[in-house]
């Protein structure tokens, strides 16, 4: 076959979790299958780590597809001319976003339909974007990897579709996230806390992250306990946050609270290994690839009990209210407290982490484009 990648989200240094997600599926395909020919389609200068294989070829389309005017453009223009050009047989898109103007056979990805729940943290461009063109997107594709049973429930209600046409591939586990020696985890909490031990979030800065009320659950926590314990704050700013700037600067125990900024791939497999706990009490998610990669680590997982981290985390995670700081703040104390229950999640966690893969994602990817082309 002929498949034709959106891979306008590897960008070196720069990907988050959809990002990952193309790149790691794409690479088993690509290593898989040697004798099919993939083409990627980046919308600008490429890094060239990103072809690891002789049976890539590099396009550059353009222009540069980072606003709605240029996504139309992208899509519907740049990238019809580019699949005929070079007698696509599959188009692998794994953004949710696609092209309506060709007739080659589509396979889509959906990570999750935030918008819908959380307009209000989107910019309004964007939400009028989305709004006028995710469900025509959807409809057209001519088949739906869903990267949860939750998103896949929730897109077959929201766009009306057929069960049939939406699948299931999850997200794994990026490589280079294992457990520490003690000594490596006394290490790493020194250049990072002066050695106190800490609580660890992984993730975009973002409204629905839910960062407002984990660090009001840090600030009970430190107040009920007396802890020397630190929150670790790993993540880009993103969106308005107004309120996350007030709660933290009013809050007690702000000097304890560390913002790292957006990581390395070298640094946060580090970080999440000596943390006493991972703290990911978004409130919604399509997935949630950081639960993995704390379980991946030895690290404890705190989540949230509602969307699709439940089905993520199976009986490996404490289960919380992230509406409640309460709830989060007593999940803490639990963790650090209880051994007994500490070791469990830990022992949990790494059978857990075993039941999703990129392979297995991959594979499932593959074969549903076989069927496309016929």
């Amino acid at each position: 076959m002929k498949i034709a990648v959106n891979a306008r989200e590897l960008l070196k240094g720069r990907m988050e979790g959809i990002g990952r997600y193309i790149l790691e599926t794409t690479r088993q395909m690509v290593l898989d299958h040697p004798k099919d020919e993939f083409f990627f389609f980046f919308d600008r200068k490429y890094d060239p780590s990103f072809i690891f294989a002789d049976n890539i070829t590099p396009i550059i389309v353009y222009p540069q597809s980072r606003h709605p005017l240029l996504w139309y453009i992208w899509f519907e223009i740049a990238i019809p001319y580019y699949l005929k050009k070079y007698k696509i047989d599959a188009f692998y898109s794994g953004d949710t976003y696609l092209s309506m103007k060709t007739k080659v056979p589509t396979l889509l990805v959906c990570h999750d339909v935030a918008y819908k729940h959380y307009p209000k943290h989107i910019k309004k461009i964007h939400l009028d974007y989305y709004e006028n063109n995710f469900a025509k997107f959807h409809r057209r594709a001519d088949h739906i990897v869903a990267v949860s049973e939750f998103t896949r429930q929730d897109i077959i209600k929201i766009y009306d579709l057929s069960p049939n046409k939406v699948t299931i591939g999850h997200n794994a586990t990026p490589s280079g996230f294992h457990p520490k020696t003690e000594e490596e985890k006394i290490s790493i909490k020194n250049n990072l806390t002066e050695g106190s031990p800490y609580f660890i979030y992984v993730g975009s800065l973002h409204p629905r992250k839910n960062v407002v009320n984990l660090i009001r659950a840090f600030d009970n926590f430190k107040k009920d306990h007396k802890t020397t314990h630190k929150l670790v704050l790993v993540g880009r700013m993103a969106w308005k946050n107004e309120e996350l700037q007030g709660v933290y600067l009013t809050t007690e125990y702000r000097n304890d609270i560390i913002f790292t900024g957006h990581v390395s791939n070298e640094d946060l497999p580090n970080y999440l290994a000596a943390a006493d706990a991972l703290t990911y009490v978004s409130v919604f998610e399509g997935f949630g690839i950081p639960i993995l990669e704390g379980m991946s680590s030895g690290t404890p997982v705190i989540t949230s009990n509602v969307s699709s981290m439940p089905e993520v985390a199976g009986e490996a995670a404490l289960l919380i209210d992230p509406h409640d700081p309460n709830s989060i703040a007593e999940g803490m104390w639990q963790v650090i407290s209880n051994s007994t229950l500490r070791d469990r999640l830990i022992t949990k966690g790494y059978d857990r982490v075993k039941l999703f893969s990129w392979k297995k994602t991959a594979d499932h990817i593959y074969k549903e484009m076989e069927k496309l082309v016929g």
